[in-house]
């Protein structure tokens, strides 16, 4: 079968049966029928290769079909494929429990399994409700950013502020307050507004993305302001949540976004990288303190929340195998490598004049164009197609184009992806 016939075949049979996600099928393209990856490379039905310049939204970080992890899940496969997690327990959960607890912030204690960023955030907003809950308070509050995402199940959803998304169910959420996030500049305003907050309402759990708020155009804030909304929070009592979902594994630098602060959330969500988009699989952690108050003799103070696939040996294996990899001397040398080749761009971008910021914090890069667009508008599809035409898949936000590459990536490659960007420059 000749490869256009081939493709054909993908797009008809996928528009007559498949709903892709964030598409309005009534204008959108037909989506792009992919058949191999390797590396930091993907290859359509025609054998066009594409870099991944975001490793499929920040997953596969040590890039595709990485022999390693998928060995071990190989391995793990023939010995132990699936078991329910309910009143059982397998050797790559504890490990990988054990591994986790070893290289997460000092506080973290306990690790609870689900099955994506979405569910681990879930988790995370209903064990700091009913942390409270236990405790005897009723505290039916959200803090969080403006313009974060968290997820789409509906507390992940709540949490976020992103209109584009929870348009149609903002009379349905649970009750959240938003902050802006701390900037040098607004410091002081962001915390006497939240003063403001914790004294009106009764809060629960601050919710944010730790230094990056990623679906929002890789913006950036700053940590010494994230501190103090973090003390001024858990002076309150309110239990902070860290979505470490895009952020975890080395993307800012340290493995943990986390590890820049002072003072370290009580509750710590986990996905993408954890498997290296290898297995559906995220993580929810929390301290001894937080774990304590769902102890009791009475049963239903117990944590009553559980998925079908949580903590899969399949999984838990490839995020074992991830993790030797995260910290070995060649991927630590890579990560320092775009980290250095990031920072260079964006000061070489940012005296551009169609430039309004360019920026970067360890492997993510990210630059706003001097033009305002809307997230999903004609500029995002021009500069899409214009990304893909040069072999690069990225995927811009509005009028912010980012790249957050496999650890990985080849040096030619990374040149590739960045002389895409000026050459979009170029286009506008």
């Amino acid at each position: 079968m000749k490869n256009s016939a081939l493709a054909e075949k993908l797009t008809d049979k996928d528009q007559n049966y498949v709903w892709h996600p964030l598409t309005q099928h009534k204008k959108a393209n037909p989506p792009l029928g992919i058949v191999r990856a390797k590396g930091a490379l993907i290859w359509d039905e025609d054998g066009h290769s594409y870099i991944d310049g975001i490793a499929s939204w920040y997953t596969a970080m040590y890039g595709h079909g990485n022999e390693k992890i998928v060995a071990a899940m190989t391995q793990q496969m023939q010995k132990l494929d699936f078991v329910m997690f309910s009143g059982f327990t397998h050797a790559p959960a504890v490990e990988l429990s054990e591994q986790l607890i070893d290289i997460l912030p000092d506080n973290q204690a306990k690790i609870l399994f689900n099955d994506n960023g979405s569910t681990a955030k879930e988790a995370g907003i209903k064990m700091a409700i009913q942390y409270h809950y236990n405790r005897g308070e009723k505290r039916d509050t959200l803090i969080a950013f403006e313009d974060g995402f968290h997820g789409d199940t509906f507390g992940a959803m709540s949490a976020s502020g992103i209109s584009s998304y929870n348009g149609p169910f903002e009379d349905f959420l649970l009750k959240v307050v938003r902050v802006p996030v701390p900037k040098d500049e607004n410091m002081e305003d962001v915390l006497k507004k939240l003063d403001t907050i914790i004294d009106g309402n009764a809060c629960s759990a601050f919710v944010f993305e730790p230094l990056v708020q990623g679906a929002a155009g890789m913006k950036f804030h700053s940590p010494r302001g994230l501190d103090a909304m973090i003390e001024k929070c858990q002076n309150a009592g309110v239990l902070c949540i860290a979505d470490e979902i895009m952020t975890g594994f080395g993307k800012t630098g340290p493995n943990f976004a986390t590890e820049h602060l002072q003072n370290l959330p009580d509750i710590i969500c986990l996905s993408k990288a954890l498997t290296a988009g290898m297995f559906p699989l995220s993580i929810t952690s929390c301290t001894q303190t937080v774990f304590e108050a769902f102890l009791s003799d009475e049963v239903s103070k117990g944590f009553f929340h559980a998925h079908t696939y949580s903590a899969h040996p399949l999984g838990c294996a490839a995020a074992l195998a991830g993790l030797e990899l995260l910290n070995s001397g060649e991927i630590l040398e890579r990560r320092q490598y775009i980290a250095q080749r990031h920072k260079t761009f964006a000061a070489h971008l940012g005296a551009h004049a169609k430039v309004k910021d360019a920026r970067s914090m360890g492997v993510i890069f990210a630059v706003d164009l001097a033009t305002d667009a809307n997230r999903y508008g004609s500029l995002r599809d021009k500069l899409y197609h214009f990304f893909m035409q040069q072999g690069v898949n990225l995927r811009p936000l509005g009028n912010t184009i980012y790249v957050l590459p496999p650890y990985v990536i080849t040096d030619e490659q990374l040149q590739q992806v960045y002389d895409a960007i000026e050459g979009a420059l170029e286009i506008l």
